[in-house]
């Protein structure tokens, strides 16, 4: 009978790296394989052992760092979203206090851009023949039909312009000072053509495409409903 030799069977490195896993003390057992063993994040003392241990302190202290910056970012994030929240309902309850749609557009201009922290705020309507009655509140723009559509988006509610160009459309004089914009759809009533309210900055990117949508939106169904009530009384 002829002798039959074993292949040695090859072992990838998923392989040893279960063995490891499988055998947590095998380097404890075999100290002369470990200070062969060479990482990109060992060190190796005069003697020649090979000190994981700090290698592993070393990991470990990284990944704490990284946890910690993670854990500022939600934190710092938490208390923007909070300050947006507060100003948006703060916004909503001045609009609340009207006393009239003419009061309500005044509050619009000019106290929206304090209490939101923007510099300017402007609000407008397409000129069909609905907007009659909201075209003649104080500080209201007008815009020429498919303007909305134009610059929101076909059927869309919001856009955010992190380079606004502006003739004077959308914020009359102030559109010099204007350099970012979020721009929102007023749906039309009754009373109203399509309508939109704008919220401009002087800082370029302030507003940008990426940005949450819903407090903006929120603030806009709350201005449409009130001047759905205002112009239809």
């Amino acid at each position: 009978m002829s002798n039959t030799q074993t292949q040695p069977t090859s072992l990838s490195d998923a392989d040893i790296a279960q063995f490891l896993l499988d055998n947590p003390d095998f380097f404890s057992r075999n100290p002369e394989v470990l200070v062969q063993m060479q990482g990109p994040m060992t060190t190796e003392s005069p003697d020649g052992v090979v000190d994981f241990q700090s290698a592993l302190v070393d990991k470990l202290r990284d990944e704490i760092t990284n946890l910690t910056a993670c854990a500022q970012d939600v934190i710092e994030t938490s208390r923007t979203n909070m300050t947006y929240l507060t100003r948006t309902h703060a916004a909503v309850l001045a609009l609340l206090s009207a006393q009239d749609a003419p009061h309500m557009a005044r509050i619009i201009t000019d106290d929206l851009p304090l209490l939101l922290d923007v510099d300017v705020v402007a609000f407008g309507f397409e000129q069909d023949i609905k907007s009659e009655a909201g075209l003649r509140l104080p500080g209201a723009r007008m815009y020429p039909m498919g303007y909305l559509d134009a610059q929101i988006g076909e059927g869309g509610d919001v856009a955010l312009v992190r380079d606004m160009l502006d003739d004077g459309t959308v914020f009359g004089d102030n559109n010099v000072l204007v350099r970012s914009a979020a721009l929102a759809r007023l749906r039309p009533s009754s009373t109203t053509g399509g309508g939109m309210i704008a919220l401009g900055s002087s800082v370029s990117g302030a507003f940008h495409p990426g940005q949450g949508t819903d407090l903006l939106n929120f603030l806009t169904r709350s201005t449409e409903k009130l001047f759905q009530k205002w112009l239809s009384a």
